[in-house]
């Protein structure tokens, strides 16, 4: 009874500090131009930076699944592949074949010069590779989950920031996975002699 009394209390306290401001909450308050406008051109220009590419793509694309099971049954929370290789711009489209997934670059695991990306949750991801390097990604809600992927880029400096990427630390079994991915590339002899 009492948590129904101060709830009671606490709407009647928003109705009476809204009442003052002739107007109700249902109408739309028009919005001046120079109130509206630099906040819409700051947005277009910001999403304009994020999705443009750094440098311009050669036509080439690879496609990497997010997926929540994989299908030949190795596992949970996957992109597939979890490692490729590619060429200073190719694009790499990450496809939310599975919903609930994304794509972002993980910080430390982006080489220097280039700005890596950010997706959002069911919606497909290109991302123009600027430079050579090692390039780490996680779905960030499955993240500590494991699911991560590595992208090595080839060309003059291509194992510049591996050191970097290898000693960045993970969430979960995050780590676990990266260890197992540069084995891999290790082993098929992507990463150089």
């Amino acid at each position: 009874m009492k948590k129904r009394a101060l709830l009671g209390s606490i709407a009647l306290a928003g109705l009476i500090a809204t009442a003052g401001c002739n107007s109700r909450a249902d109408e739309e308050q028009p919005a001046t131009a120079e109130t509206q406008a630099p906040a819409a051109a700051e947005t277009t220009e910001a999403a304009a930076m994020s999705q443009e590419p750094e440098v311009e793509p050669n036509g080439n694309i690879i496609e990497i699944q997010m997926l929540t099971r994989d299908p030949d049954g190795s596992g949970l929370q996957v992109f597939k592949p979890r490692l490729i290789t590619a060429q200073v711009g190719d694009t790499i489209r990450f496809i939310p074949t599975d919903p609930t997934h994304q794509s972002s670059s993980i910080e430390g695991m982006v080489p220097d010069g280039a700005r890596g990306w950010e997706g959002e949750i069911n919606e497909p991801v290109d991302y123009v590779v600027p430079v050579p390097g090692i390039y780490g990604y996680k779905c960030v809600p499955h993240y500590a989950a494991g699911m991560v992927g590595l992208i090595i880029v080839e060309g003059d400096g291509m194992t510049d920031n591996l050191e970097s990427a290898r000693e960045t630390s993970h969430p979960g079994l995050a780590g676990g996975k990266f260890e197992e991915i540069f084995d891999q590339a290790q082993s098929e002899g992507m990463l150089g002699s």
